[in-house]
């Protein structure tokens, strides 16, 4: 153990300090920690409690208000490719900084809300602002950043969102106490004051200050070290027409139809399924967060070292354990199983949806291609909430609307089994 605690230290520096001082890209991280914290924590883990108390002062259905959220998902989807291209071409920084401006000025009109008509002109504006301000954009970023640790930098830089999932209980709490009109004017101002200074932390490649990626010079390996294999980088065009582009998109959508409805409905099942009060139900999707964000770091250090297509698979079969136990869930046991099943499933698999796209594409068009990718993502996004909202108008509750969710859950393990890595057209003509 002694020999173990030794041999901490080196490790740590040549992680955070490989030439005697902090990696840049290391700053970069938290910064994209911080944004995604405040993002998550304000809007898409709080938005079920919001959802409660809109229904309640305006009378609206559940499927109303569901369709104001998909369409959020569905702005973003669309916008995915231009987002990509702006962000290849004019680097993060600047897209996040229109994007957090515009993220705040949503919040400030969603406070003021008094129609159906203000309310859905309050979602294009929250929904364009977290998507230009937002994860697709970070990203771009750290991939360019890392590639020896990028399974961890992108686990890291997502612990934001889980850490927004731990803190809804105090956006509950202030939703009681407050109310949901002087939250939302809050958020907007804690938006400004907090993400927009990460925000000038944020760089989009190494050459720009001097850095390389990971921090550490490559260097020609010995005679008896394994070489490191060359990446090509594809175009979006090439990038398009392998088979593996299509299905982690495809596996990619059926994750988040899983994921989007339960950040939607999950509360709303608890509290009118099951009979939970707002704060209890809370609670509960607090421990979902905070066993995702156990999930995150699994996922840093399983993707860097096995293959992630395969760990994608068995997230899949875990979104689906965990969304079946928490459909029939009689006590309290069964919601453990559907913390420990989905949690964890979402934790794992988030950081291998951007890693596994750039250890097949490359990270020189990265942005094009996540925002090609989306149009497919933005499907499962879009369509699980607002047919579970339906399913709920029709039926009174969720237990068909999420047994289906979780079926098609486990269909998006076959489309990552299938994703076989593509093969450059340069290295095709050079073998």
């Amino acid at each position: 153990m002694l020999q173990s605690l030794s041999n901490l230290k080196p490790r740590m520096n040549a992680l955070f300090r490989p030439r005697g001082k902090v990696f840049f890209g290391w700053y970069i991280v938290f910064a994209a920690t911080g944004i995604q914290w405040l993002a998550a924590m304000t809007w898409m883990h709080s938005y079920g409690a919001y959802a409660l108390l809109l229904q309640e002062d305006f009378g609206w259905s559940m499927s109303m208000i569901s369709l104001a959220f998909a369409l959020t998902r569905l702005e973003s989807g669309l916008l995915g490719p231009l987002q990509g291209w702006l962000v290849d071409k004019y680097g993060p920084r600047l897209i996040l900084t229109i994007g957090t401006i515009i993220f705040s000025i949503g919040f400030f009109l969603f406070a003021a809300v008094d129609s159906l008509v203000t309310y859905f002109i309050a979602f294009i504006l929250i929904a364009l602002g977290s998507s230009l301000g937002g994860w697709a954009t970070l990203m771009v970023s750290i991939v360019h950043w890392f590639d020896k640790h990028r399974s961890k930098a992108v686990a890291w830089s997502q612990a934001g969102f889980s850490l927004g999932g731990l803190s809804v209980p105090l956006v509950t709490l202030g939703l009681q106490e407050f109310g949901w009109r002087t939250m939302a004017v809050v958020s907007g101002i804690a938006i400004m004051v907090i993400a927009l200074p990460l925000v000038q932390l944020i760089r989009h490649k190494p050459e720009e200050i001097g850095e390389v990626m990971d921090g550490i010079p490559h260097q020609p390996t010995s005679d008896d070290e394994e070489p490191r294999p060359e990446q090509y980088s594809f175009t979006w065009q090439e990038a398009s027409r392998a088979p593996s582009f299509w299905l982690i998109s495809a596996g990619h959508g059926l994750s988040l139809l899983t994921v989007s409805s339960l950040l939607m409905h999950l509360i709303p099942h608890l509290t009118k399924s099951l009979d939970y009060s707002l704060i209890n139900a809370s609670y509960v999707f607090g421990l979902m967060t905070g066993t995702q964000l156990i999930g995150l770091f699994l996922g840093g250090y399983l993707g860097d070292r096995f293959d992630k297509r395969l760990l994608c698979v068995v997230c899949m079969i875990g979104h689906f354990i965990g969304l079946m136990a928490v459909t029939y869930a009689t006590n309290m046991w069964w919601l453990l199983v559907f913390v420990l099943g989905h949690g964890l499933g979402w934790g794992v698999r988030g950081p291998m949806m951007v890693a596994l796209r750039a250890d097949y594409f490359g990270p020189k068009s990265f942005g094009t291609i996540m925002g090609i990718s989306s149009l497919i993502v933005m499907i499962g996004m879009t369509t699980g909430p607002i047919f579970c909202g339906w399913m709920f108008d029709q039926y009174g509750n969720y237990e068909l609307a999420f047994t289906i969710m979780a079926c098609l859950s486990l269909s998006g393990s076959i489309c990552f089994w299938l994703a076989k890595p593509p093969k450059h057209p340069e290295a095709v003509a050079a073998t």
